[in-house]
């Protein structure tokens, strides 16, 4: 059973490796096809469906309603959010993530009980068990650090897109029109959470209902209060320039708190690898002789 993994996965780096090899002429022979028929109209076939639609897109659907059903508390809105706030929501869908979670668990099951066999049948169904747990905790545990690392930039890039933010006002652009030059001129899920913003203000959405959603995206307290107090300033009527340099200045205040912060707890998070790994070497060197030099005096 460890020969088939082994040749399987050994065809799987096969092919991908082709694929490597072979994607800059795949890709020039679809420029040059796509060169050649251009400006040509293709009529619509009578064809059936294709098989992505027949079979794929039923199969990814039933795997995720048996992925709800398995975990009650999980729905398509909360994996929509939580994709959302990920920045993945562009990428796969919240069915196909839930088909995903299916499968993973699927091949964790296959898995473990293939390298859990030649220990037993006991062995083989602990394995399995343990492989299905975590093909399903860890496409989770993947969006949520995925999301933590996000949140973690957009605070990072807070006070100087908040600077920009505020040189943009003060120069005579609106708050739209400042969003439209951070969008342009920063990259960044920051950026990319700003350029959503102005899109939903763009096609419709009031700017403290955008702010807010903003705000629920990303929950992190430096963006609410920077949310909050532009939606203040919009119901008040104070200058944005003067709010945004104090948010700014408030952004950077923080993100040197919490580097202070985690630069205080860098020894205690030291503290255990030194007990675990070097305490042992070190009484081994510093105690090893004296405990033989014991044992051959009592032997003797």
């Amino acid at each position: 059973m460890l020969l088939v993994v082994s040749l399987a996965c050994l065809a799987v780096a096969v092919y991908l490796v082709g694929e490597a090899a072979t994607l800059p002429s795949r890709q020039r022979v679809s420029s040059v096809r796509r060169a050649a028929n251009y400006g040509r109209i293709r009529l619509p076939s009578d064809a059936g469906p294709r098989f992505h639609e027949r079979v794929v897109a039923p199969l990814v659907r039933r795997t995720a309603a048996a992925v709800l059903r398995l975990n009650p508390k999980t729905t398509v809105e909360t994996t929509a959010a939580r994709l959302l706030a990920a920045g993945l929501s562009q990428r796969i869908s919240p069915t196909a993530f839930l088909a995903a979670k299916g499968a993973a668990a699927l091949a964790g099951l296959v898995l473990g009980f293939a390298l859990g066999s030649t220990g037993g049948a006991v062995g083989g169904l602990l394995l399995a068990v343990a492989g299905t747990g975590v093909g399903f905790i860890a496409p989770e545990l993947f969006v949520s650090t995925r999301a933590r690392s996000r949140r973690e930039a957009v605070k990072s890039d807070l006070p100087d897109t908040l600077d920009l933010l505020a040189v943009s006002v003060e120069a005579g652009l609106g708050f739209d029109g400042a969003l439209a030059k951070v969008t342009e001129h920063m990259d960044g899920p920051l950026a990319e959470e700003l350029a959503l913003v102005l899109g939903e203000m763009r096609v419709g959405e009031s700017r403290s209902e955008a702010l807010k959603k903003l705000a629920e995206r990303v929950p992190a307290p430096e963006v609410s209060a920077f949310v909050r107090s532009i939606v203040q300033a919009d119901q008040l009527g104070i200058s944005l320039g003067r709010i945004l340099r104090v948010q700014a200045a408030d952004a950077r205040l923080r993100r040197q708190a919490a580097a202070e912060e985690r630069a205080m707890k860098a020894p205690i998070k030291m503290l255990f690898p030194t007990v675990l790994f070097i305490f042992p070497a070190m009484f081994l060197v510093v105690l090893g002789p004296a405990v033989m030099n014991i044992g051959r005096a009592l032997g003797g």
